[in-house]
């Protein structure tokens, strides 16, 4: 189907879908009152309500965070929301492999092309790197994800924002514990305690994880705190501080290559083994992450508010790569960030004409300072650095800079009862720097310094008609701005070590159409359709076989799409969930791509773009029955065949999975328990969980674990 009729076809659905919503409504008049169950959000900044604003965008609440779920990864969480592709690696040296409508699915560090924040706070770095591992999840109450163009009001991204809101205090003092264990010798423990004293509420979290992994050579341990305080100076003033701390060792086994005489990939010999190089390297990384945010809010007025958000932090991150598949050759990338930002924002509202309205405006300033060596290693052990001699083991000796001073306003206006208008803009200018430290050992090796700024003012408007009380039509358009993350822009060729600082932004134009029903209180469906045309897409440019990648700029790409998700609750305590992803993302011009072998390939307009899934489903039966506390749910999940590079010759196939949860919670006194066991992938399926894009040694295949479980115990105490 081409890339025009399937937008067509789905518009049509859209048409289908609104009529249908309609006639529902008509059967429901005679009902006195209908409640739609309104979910407040704070993605757009200002909380309101996310069945009246014209965007893709979805809470998960904490039920669906840690029922039943182990909480180490956003992958456990996301799987649900449509437009997004959260894959779990099986193995924590990554974080998550996570996308959004497609923007971010090269990414091998870190997520990219998706902004991520924790209580406003941002986990993204001016460059468009973010780390969502920093924020234990067992602390969290919900996550808000929204995708497409009004993601742009927040900076360098294209496909969406990601925000983890930490739980609120308590009235009443409380402290739980909660243990949990599983396949693969996983342990996990969680201390917390919450409460308010006077005028100022506590949340503390800390915990333990262990495990040794279901693939060889991929055991981990993470440890984690979390600190948040809210002091309330007075009616008008109040102050948030939240802290987040974590330290990590994971193993690294890498990705599998096909195996030659198998046109399954997911048919390994083992696929619970590590190639070779994973040994004979050590391919592991260690990581220490400190950073402390506060927010400062203060009502003027009934009508004006001012906020002030400020946040510093560190990060250590070593982390050993194997360089050659067949000896002990490996490299120890070190850097040591130190970053800071702040945000000054003012929020007014009145009338206009006697028209309501409502408007942000604000300035955003972040800077991140990465102190980066590159040591080669034997056997995982760093080679001795030489000052001055070609024969240092030391390749790479700098300092990466990266800021970002951005200005954005957004606002909405009520033409009337029915019609609101969303709109906004935000200028952002980023600069890359790299000062040069390492400038003699080979005879070459030269100043690699310098410097690049970006700048890029990106609009946004939308419209949303209320047709109904429980019909919204919405539409809206923008263009999004994405710059080159400094992984990208590490190599400007793969024989030496200078910076790729002609790399282009890439810049995108979003359409959107969506409906938004609530069908006889009980049913809630939404459904989107969305183009995006991107020019300057950042793509591999060129791999050699020491795992070095040098990135450049396809002329362009294109992605349509539908996302449905239809939320249903059921006499006798039963609900179900629905949500269904379909994306078409392709390249739509050629380029040309250089393989390790060295001999040129053309990526041909129409390949499919690597990493993104053309359908995805997730489903869910979940029934609860109060007298017992107990509480089950069925899942399902599937994801169709993924390409694993650009020029399309390998891929993972589709597969289909089925998870089961249950539990018991008993309220007795003042304590609060519950039990609980999950086991996934009920039928032991073999099938291959993640993919590592246009790896250069073709081991792009991360298999998923087969049937595994998890058994928990909480006791939670209130004062």
């Amino acid at each position: 189907m081409s890339y025009t009729t399937t937008f067509q076809y789905s518009v049509l659905t859209l048409a289908v879908l609104s009529t249908f919503g309609i006639a529902q409504q008509a059967q429901a008049e005679t009902a006195e009152k209908i409640v739609t169950a309104p979910v407040v959000v704070t993605a757009t900044r200002v909380e309101q309500n996310s069945f009246d604003l014209p965007v893709a965008i979805d809470v998960v609440e904490s039920k669906d965070i840690q029922n039943g779920q182990l909480q180490m990864t956003l992958s456990e969480s996301l799987i649900r929301v449509p437009g997004i592709t959260a894959q779990n690696r099986t193995q924590s040296a990554q974080d998550p492999q996570i996308s959004s409508r497609g923007f971010g699915s090269r990414s091998s560090f870190g997520v990219r092309g998706v902004r991520v924040y924790v209580d406003g706070i941002p986990l993204t770095m001016p460059d468009g790197q973010g780390q969502p591992g920093v924020v234990d999840l067992s602390a969290v109450k919900s996550i808000e994800v929204m995708r497409g163009p009004f993601s742009a009001l927040y900076g360098n991204s294209s496909g969406g924002v990601i925000q983890m809101l930490t739980k609120d205090a308590p009235k009443t003092p409380e402290v739980g514990a909660t243990v949990m264990f599983g396949s693969y010798d996983t342990k996990r423990q969680i201390l917390d305690a919450a409460g308010t004293a006077e005028n100022i509420e506590y949340l503390v979290n800390v915990s333990n994880f262990e495990t040794n992994g279901y693939r060889d050579h991929s055991a981990s341990n993470k440890q984690q705190a979390t600190a948040k305080f809210k002091i309330n100076i007075s009616e008008d003033t109040k102050i948030n501080a939240l802290l987040n701390w974590f330290e990590q060792e994971a193993e690294d086994p890498l990705g599998l290559p096909r195996v030659a005489t198998a046109n399954d990939p997911s048919a390994f010999t083992n696929p619970k083994a590590a190639p070779n190089s994973a040994y004979n390297a050590n391919t592991k990384v260690s990581r220490n992450h400190t950073q402390v945010g506060f927010n400062i809010e203060h009502a003027l007025n009934s009508n004006n508010k001012i906020n002030l958000m400020t946040y510093a932090g560190n990060r250590e991150n070593l982390q050993y790569l194997s360089t050659n598949v067949s000896s002990n050759a490996g490299r120890a990338s070190s850097i040591s960030r130190d970053f800071w930002g702040t945000d000054l924002r003012w929020d007014n509202k009145g009338s206009l004409f006697n028209l309501p309205y409502s408007l942000s405006m604000g300035l955003t300033y972040g800077k991140m300072n990465d102190v980066r060596l590159d040591i080669n290693t034997d056997k995982g052990i760093k080679r001795p650095i030489i000052a001055n001699n070609a024969n240092s083991a030391l390749n790479r000796d700098e300092d990466n800079i990266s800021t970002n001073f951005d200005q954005y306003i957004q606002g909405k206006i009520s033409l009337s009862d029915n019609l609101d208008i969303h709109a906004g803009a935000r200028h952002t200018k980023v600069e890359l720097e790299v000062k040069d430290h390492f400038l003699s050992g080979t005879a070459n090796n030269g100043n690699n310094s310098g410097s690049v700024e970006y700048q890029k003012t990106t609009p946004v408007i939308g419209a949303i008609w209320k047709v109904t009380p429980t019909i919204n039509l919405y539409a809206n358009y923008g263009k999004g701005f994405e710059t080159p993350t400094f992984i990208e822009a590490a190599y400007n060729s793969v024989n030496n070590g200078a910076p790729n600082l002609t790399l282009k932004p890439s810049e995108s134009t979003n359409y959107e159409l969506g409906l938004k029903s609530v069908i006889a209180d009980n049913h809630q469906l939404n459904f989107n359709v969305f183009k995006i045309d991107t020019k300057n897409e950042i793509v591999t440019k060129e791999t050699n076989s020491f795992n070095r990648s040098v990135f450049g700029n396809a002329d362009k790409t294109k992605r349509t799409g539908a996302e449905l998700s239809i939320d249903s609750q059921y006499d006798n305590n039963i609900s179900t969930y629905l949500s269904y992803s379909l994306l078409n993302a392709k390249f739509d011009s050629d380029f040309t791509y250089i393989p390790s072998s060295g001999t040129p390939t053309t990526i041909l307009s129409g390949n499919k773009i690597p990493g993104t899934y053309r359908s995805q489903i997730y489903g869910e039966l979940a029934w609860r029955y109060a007298p017992l506390g107990f509480k089950t749910a069925l899942e399902a999940r599937h994801n169709s065949k993924v390409y694993v590079n650009d020029i399309n010759t390998d891929s993972a196939h589709a597969y289909t999975i089925f998870n089961i949860r249950a539990g018991f919670e008993q309220n007795l006194a003042n304590w609060r328990l519950s039990e609980y066991v999950r086991v996934e992938n009920l039928s032991d399926k073999n099938y291959i969980g993640s993919v590592r894009v246009n790896d250069s040694n073709l081991r792009f295949f991360e298999p998923a674990a087969g049937r595994n479980y998890l058994l928990g115990l909480s006791a939670q105490y209130k004062f």
